[in-house]
């Protein structure tokens, strides 16, 4: 099967209940009904199972704002100290947003959390209906709910770490009663073991570069959630939570383990479409150039305008002061960046640059450059980029942090970490640093390596120390001019919109908001 997210391919709708799941699936099916059915008239054979778990993949990216196709940009990475809107970014919600002004109203907090609870009752429904089904393969049933919970867990992952205490529901709402309808916040505790369990569960799926043949995906299912992809989420799962013993062991099991993980030789190897799906992309949202609108749109948003065959719109660029922080021999920084950009249509080269406001004179104006698609020059909208949600490099990176939280800056956490400086073209980490310094070098590198990848805002509210005048996250932000940034920001707002509809909400705000 071609494993694909083209929206050309929706042959089905469900409905499930008041939460309205839209399945779109990825497989040609030959039913096309015009009215909603029920997911109990839905699932009833194995191409029905496989649109279903399909559509929990979908809302990963489906065209407009989505999680990883823009909306994590907007709604996340603009509140951070590396991303800023840029002059076509003229939507006033992510205007406030980005310098943290954005309140429980706002549009970008309220579709963080809708779309994410929708990805989570088609997880739901696939969880529950699956096993159900008669007619499918026994392998390929087990398989399909697996993915399902490895991609609920990510969802609950995302939620958890943004909202803090949020409803912990797992099965489908069918019913209307206030019972079925309202779901109190549950502890973020609670949340968390739920997690870790679908991830323990999704261990057992196959992987793409395993050196058991039984346990191996077809080449048409590039992009699925793999065992691999479970055990690095996991590792991600406990370093966030601070428990490094397990950060350790988990992140270790990818690094030695039998999955063929490796660094790309090359740093733009990681963004090129030609190299998707490869030795280091652990986990990836997909996309594809030319098929319905379900390119990636963020090369688009990062382009300089006036450029004659571009059609770029900058909405996004780098906030005053990252580019710097490069060395001129870090070979991440012309992947991540641009100072010039040749015109596809009459070659010449155009310098970037802005009117420094002191001096009056053209300075650089770095843009940034990790979704572009080569063969999409003249319609940058279309992108064959995929985002990379996890990938080798972080699971180095967060072995190396677990390992000197609990240990020390100790020859295990200097190999993990210089594999990556390595391979930036940096030389090998000064020995004999101090636990304080190995992790302040550590997080600066983590930066580097994952500007505009929607890792920055999970990174600052994660770092120690979480209160007081050294907060990281309060302390980073007014370096960079965001003086709105206060410890209420560790947490998003509950969506108004939420506690206005569920009376169990209400009284329920996170503190500040």
């Amino acid at each position: 099967m071609k494993f694909r997210f083209n929206s050309k391919t929706i042959k089905k709708i469900l409905a499930a209940g008041v939460f309205p799941a839209v399945l779109l699936g990825c497989v040609d099916l030959e039913e096309s009904p015009r009215s909603f059915v029920s997911s109990d008239q839905f699932f009833k054979n194995e191409a029905d199972a496989i649109a279903g778990v399909n559509s929990i993949y979908f809302r990963l990216n489906a065209s407009g704002q989505t999680p990883y196709l823009v909306l994590f940009s907007t709604g996340m990475d603009m509140m951070s100290d590396d991303v800023q809107p840029g002059p076509g970014a003229t939507n006033a919600d992510v205007r406030s947003q980005a310098v943290l002004s954005h309140s429980s109203t706002g549009q970008r907090v309220r579709e963080i959390w809708q779309q994410h609870y929708d990805a989570i009752n088609r997880a739901n429904i696939a969880i529950e209906k699956i096993p159900g089904i008669v007619k499918i393969d026994e392998k390929l049933r087990a398989r399909l709910v697996l993915e399902a919970k490895f991609l609920r867990a990510l969802y609950y992952f995302n939620l958890v770490r943004l909202y803090g205490d949020v409803p912990l529901v797992l099965q489908e709402t069918t019913g209307l009663t206030p019972e079925d309808l309202y779901v109190e916040r549950a502890p973020a505790e609670q949340v968390y073991q739920q997690i870790i369990k679908d991830l323990t569960d999704a261990e057992g799926l196959p992987n793409e570069r395993f050196s058991n043949a039984a346990a191996k995906y077809a080449a048409g299912d590039a992009g699925r959630a793999t065992g691999g992809a479970a055990k690095s989420l996991l590792a991600k799962v406990y370093l966030t939570r601070y428990d490094y013993a397990n950060a350790i062991a988990k992140s270790n099991e990818v690094i030695t383990g039998p999955f063929g993980y490796a660094l790309f030789a090359d740093y733009s190897q990681v963004f090129l479409p030609a190299y998707k799906n490869g030795v280091e992309h652990i986990f990836s949202a997909q996309f594809e150039a030319n098929a319905d609108s379900h390119g990636n749109n963020q090369a688009q948003r990062e382009a300089p305008t006036g450029i004659p065959g571009l059609n770029g719109n900058f909405a996004e660029q780098p906030m005053p002061g990252i580019y710097q922080l490069y060395s001129a021999k870090d070979k991440r920084r012309d992947v991540s960046f641009i100072t010039s950009i040749v015109s596809p249509s009459n070659g010449r080269t155009y310098q970037l640059t802005v009117k420094n406001p002191a001096t009056g004179e053209n300075v650089p104006n770095p843009h940034f450059n990790k979704w572009w698609d080569p063969a999409q020059a003249g319609n940058l909208a279309q992108s064959a980029a995929n985002v990379s949600i996890l990938r080798f490099s972080d699971v180095l990176l967060i072995h190396a942090e677990a390992v000197n939280e609990q240990d020390g800056p100790t020859s295990a956490a200097y190999a993990s970490y210089n594999k990556v400086r390595k391979r930036a073209g940096l030389g090998d980490l000064t020995p004999g640093l101090t636990q304080a310094q190995f992790r302040d070098s550590l997080r600066i590198d983590r930066r580097l390596e994952f500007v505009f990848e929607y890792s920055r805002w999970f990174d600052l509210i994660r770092y120690k120390p979480l209160t007081g005048s050294d907060s990281y996250l309060i302390k980073s932000l007014h370096a960079v001019g965001k003086t709105n940034a206060a410890q209420k920001h560790y947490l998003y707002p509950i969506p108004q919109q939420e506690i206005d509809n569920n009376p169990k909400l209400r009284g329920h705000q996170n503190p500040g908001w």
